[in-house]
């Protein structure tokens, strides 16, 4: 990037910062009203915030380099984004969890630690996703490398969009007790019912809906690309759905078949999130 496109006047970065903030609480203020998230905040042991941070950080490393925006960003622009993303999704979220009430002085330091980085990490996503789809386009990501349209991005790039989608929409609905109610209640055929729901709901949205930026970003080249797609999109979201659960602890003490059902009830969750984020969040 020459020094002329990477420059940015103090209004353009106030304005992009306000659309990440925007897009962080788009995003994630159903997460901030949630009781499960708060309780999970006070249980929350160290070394499972410090790996959710870290794969949150290499997500937004991949989304940024993938379908951030500026498409001729270099790798140091990207990793200066992604570690402001990071802090603005911390901030944001202490903000508003302080604002909640959530955050007083009969709180621990670890106790609001561990609410504020919960809530953080999904912020931070939204504010990468905002800062990236809700501005004007001009001159940047929409313009392509040549202003000849948009890059086309690469499978490990869908893949990336793929899981912030399906993390996007899944960690809003993890943390209730509905789905370990669920999963302990559901009996195997309507849990194989809900796997091939979720299959042909991904099928429908990537490949027969017709929804915008479709052609551009999904290539229909026969059953067996659609079969591909599907299932890798699919196996994305139960990647995503099982990461979420065993940070939130939900995992714990459980058989495994009640951790095999609580997976697959959130992955119809996260399995419109990866389908509908590749087609969405580029």
């Amino acid at each position: 990037m020459s020094p002329a496109s990477s420059f940015r006047s103090i209004p353009q970065s106030l304005q992009e910062y306000g659309r990440g903030i925007a897009g962080g609480l788009m995003f994630s203020l159903p997460l901030l009203y949630t009781m499960e998230i708060w309780q999970a905040g006070f249980n929350a042991h160290p070394w499972r915030l410090a790996a959710a941070l870290a794969a949150t950080f290499i997500l937004l490393i991949g989304y940024n380099r993938h379908a951030g925006l500026r498409e001729d960003a270099g790798y140091a622009e990207v990793l200066i984004d992604s570690v402001e993303e990071l802090g603005i999704g911390l901030v944001v979220a202490a903000g508003m969890l302080f604002l909640l009430g959530r955050l007083d002085g009969s709180l621990t330091w670890n106790e609001a630690v561990g609410q504020i980085t919960i809530a953080g990490m999904t912020v931070a996503i939204g504010v990468s996703v905002g800062t990236a789809q809700l501005g004007s386009g001009e001159g940047e990501r929409d313009a392509g490398m040549c202003g000849e349209g948009p890059a086309e991005v690469d499978f490990s790039g869908q893949l990336v969009i793929a899981l912030c989608g399906a993390m996007l929409f899944a960690v809003n609905v993890a943390p209730t007790d509905e789905i370990s109610v669920i999963a302990r209640e559901i009996t195997t055929l309507r849990l194989l019912g809900l796997a091939a729901a979720s299959l042909l709901l991904g099928a429908f949205i990537l490949y027969y809906a017709e929804f915008r930026n479709t052609d551009r970003h999904v290539h229909h080249d026969g059953w067996t690309n659609t079969l591909r797609g599907t299932v890798i999109t699919y196996a994305a979201a139960l990647v995503v759905s099982a990461a979420i659960l065993w940070f939130f602890g939900r995992f714990d003490g459980e058989s495994l078949h009640t951790a095999v059902a609580q997976t697959v009830v959130l992955g119809v969750a996260a399995t419109l999130g990866a389908s509908a984020g590749r087609l969405l969040l580029q």
